[in-house]
């Protein structure tokens, strides 16, 4: 059997393999990158936009966004986070093509830096793939864009082989565009997505653990609330580089365990 040229050039990219770190490394740096890159105040569509444009351009620096993809995101023809990029001067929307398929934006990033991401492009669609998936979880409400992201960085900073992570509060804090104070209420909010979660005082690390399925024993959830709870709560609260932060939800979860 003769192999044609095109259908030789499909067989390599068919069994092609990513190079260098996997998907969830890639989202992990990119997130850390935009944490440094954007303002502070940057939303968190505007943030979940940008991940999905930083590791879908082309060579170019340029962006095709399927319908698909905005209505994964939950997005949908909502302008505000383009605007939002814009104004940043992180990147800028573009005529789309004439017959473009509806709902296809495109655009020009214009952060110079992003020239420097040694993955090739099937790499780095591959990121954007799983960033996706991992935004687009069942367990959130389906238009709290804060708790999508969150729930990104969060699995981004996972261990996979044992489903726990340890990061500092505040990286993962600015990575998701809060303050600490604002976290700790989502992280509240993320009760279904989460087996558990506590806060050290003394490093200022948060530790947690993502459930891996829709439900989980109270026992489990109860091994979260065990030990040297003077670490993790004190009255209900956990001051932290001299910010009182409420750790209610923990207290009503441990309550519910017991």
């Amino acid at each position: 059997m003769t192999m044609t040229s095109s259908g030789s050039s499909v067989a390599r990219r068919r069994n092609r393999r990513p190079k260098g770190p996997g998907d969830q490394i890639r989202v992990r740096e990119m997130l850390s990158y935009l944490a440094a890159a954007l303002p502070s105040h940057t939303g968190a569509a505007a943030r979940l936009l940008a991940v999905q444009c930083a590791l879908r351009m082309d060579s170019e620096a340029k962006v095709r966004l399927a319908a698909g993809v905005m209505r994964s995101l939950r997005l949908g023809r909502d302008p505000l986070p383009w605007s939002e990029l814009e104004q940043s001067r992180w990147l800028r929307r573009t005529p789309t093509a004439t017959g473009a398929a509806d709902g296809v934006v495109t655009a020009q990033l214009l952060d110079g830096v992003l020239f420097t991401q040694s993955p090739a492009r099937p790499d780095r669609r591959s990121a954007a793939d799983w960033a996706l998936r991992m935004a687009s979880g069942g367990c959130m409400a389906a238009g709290n864009l804060s708790l999508r992201l969150t729930a990104l960085c969060l699995a981004a900073h996972t261990d996979a082989s044992a489903g726990r992570g340890c990061a500092e509060l505040e990286r993962i804090a600015r990575e998701c565009g809060l303050v600490p104070a604002e976290l700790i209420a989502v992280l509240d909010r993320l009760a279904t997505c989460l087996i558990g979660w506590h806060v050290v005082s003394s490093s200022g690390d948060l530790h947690w653990e993502l459930l891996p399925e829709a439900s989980v024993s109270a026992d489990k959830r109860s091994m979260w609330h065990q030990g040297d709870t003077g670490e993790r709560r004190e009255n209900s609260h956990l001051t932290l580089a001299g910010i009182d932060l409420p750790l209610e939800g923990q207290s009503r979860r441990s309550e519910q365990a017991m």
